[in-house]
């Protein structure tokens, strides 16, 4: 029994979604099929998400709404008349919208109701397809299945009762197609998970009926060694474990959610990265563990749009409580961070920029004075994160001495180096004009 998920580039239109039900029913194996909202059919192109994402935005700031709703349903229009399917279908999903937008809730509630509805959409319209080729195929409600989360609306957090409701889907007959990316409360709230949730559900579903296999179908053969938009035909990886998937996936790596493999991962369930328009490829598989001959170093993962905010102070170090007064003041702001090397007399802490507003800069300059007493205040901005991934980075000589010689080579200075906080990945910071060359060179001294 596999649980198979459809990203949005598998489901942007009619073409992709022939191909998505031909990969389904060449397996009937495939009995749970967790899909995505429409991606872009091009680099052109839009996401419907993001088009639902601009709908809430511009009912709450009472901006004109209609034009959207139609760019949005002339979407679903053309997938469904391609695919022949009955009118009925769009009909129902531009009730969903219209419904939402009339009803008198809170701006974050309208936000998770309607971002819901990309992924909703796809998997009536898939199940609809599904049966129309005359497969035994179900739309099956997040609600339904059993997927309860906590009430944290765009953040919303798997709940652990949700395992044994979601096991008994079991025990229903034939294909069934469940929408990503939401689930419910106790109470019966609709609430989202982060963005690039639906991977979160597809990992659920799987530990949940306990599948044999957890597939993950995208638009590449495989994960890469590094960024194939940054370095020209990087090799593939063929094996992963989850703890170096998740720290590439939190570090740039867009193929998957970087908390979408915990539930599989405490499953114990293998997972495959497949491509819809390749299923014949071998892919990427994520394992618990790997051979200790395989190569130390798996991956390169990078990410920009970052800062770093620096706090100097003499004998910091034999000041009680520094660093947990100073997170704190990040805390009251809302703002968490992303890692925070220090040494004796200072203390760096990164944080994502686009989490540091003007006026949250200037409260926190202002606390960390105030309470701190600092002899240096510094933010420094537009930093990219560079990470180098494997597991038995920490019993392997020479990996960090290697990767700084590549950095340097690439005349890029690093700005700082987090090693040790983690098993499995070491952290270079460096100035965001520099990240190509690093990239490329950290690629040659690794993989070349």
């Amino acid at each position: 029994m596999k649980v198979a998920k459809f990203g949005g580039s598998s489901v942007a239109d009619a073409h992709q979604l022939r191909k998505v039900a031909e990969i389904i029913r060449q397996d009937p194996e495939r009995k749970f099929i967790v899909v995505s909202a429409p991606g872009k059919r091009s680099t052109t192109d839009f996401k419907i998400t993001d088009k639902l994402i601009q709908l809430a935005n511009a009912q709450e700031n009472g901006k004109p709404t209609e034009e959207i709703v139609n760019t949005i349903l002339q979407r679903f229009r053309g997938i469904t008349a391609e695919l022949e399917l009955p009118s009925v279908i769009l009909t129902e999903i531009e009730g969903t919208i219209r419904t939402v937008l009339e009803r008198n809730e809170t701006a974050a509630r309208k936000m998770d109701a309607l971002k819901s509805t990309g992924e909703d959409s796809s998997a009536k319209i898939l199940s609809a397809y599904l049966q129309q080729l005359g497969l035994q195929a179900a739309y099956i409600n997040p609600k339904e299945a059993g997927i309860l989360v906590s009430n944290e609306p765009g953040n919303a957090k798997m709940l652990p009762e949700s395992y044994a409701k979601i096991h008994a889907l079991r025990e229903k007959e034939g294909i069934m197609v469940i929408p990503g990316f939401f689930g419910y409360t106790l109470e019966g709230e609709l609430v989202t998970f982060s963005r690039g949730g639906s991977d979160i559900t597809g990992s659920i579903v799987a530990a949940g009926v306990k599948a044999a296999l957890y597939e993950n179908f995208t638009d590449v053969d495989s994960v890469f060694t590094v960024n194939p938009t940054i370095v020209n035909h990087p090799k593939e990886i063929k094996t992963l474990t989850y703890k170096e998937m998740r720290e590439l996936s939190y570090a740039g790596f867009s193929v998957f959610h970087d908390e979408a493999l915990i539930p599989a991962f405490r499953a114990g369930i293998p997972v495959e990265v497949k491509n819809t328009n390749n299923p014949e490829a071998t892919g990427t598989r994520i394992v618990s563990e790997k051979k200790e001959t395989e190569k130390c170093v798996v991956g390169i993962a990078s990410d920009t749009g970052f800062c770093s905010l620096y706090v100097s102070k003499y004998l910091m170090n034999r000041e009680v409580g520094f660093g947990r007064k100073l997170l704190q003041i990040l805390e009251e702001e809302g703002i968490s961070f992303e890692h925070a090397p220090s040494g004796i007399d200072d203390l760096s802490v990164i944080i994502r920029e686009s989490k540091l507003t003007p006026e949250k800069e200037d409260n926190i300059i202002k606390k960390i004075h105030e309470l701190l007493n600092p002899e240096t205040v510094t933010i420094n901005r537009d930093l990219a994160m560079i990470m180098v991934v494997g597991e038995g980075l920490m019993s392997t000589l020479g990996v960090a001495q290697r990767a700084a010689t590549a950095i340097t080579e690439a005349d890029v200075n690093i700005e700082m180096i987090n090693q040790g906080s983690s098993e499995v990945s070491m952290m270079f910071g460096i100035e965001s004009e520099g990240l190509n060359r690093a990239l490329n060179s950290l690629y040659r001294a690794f993989f070349a």
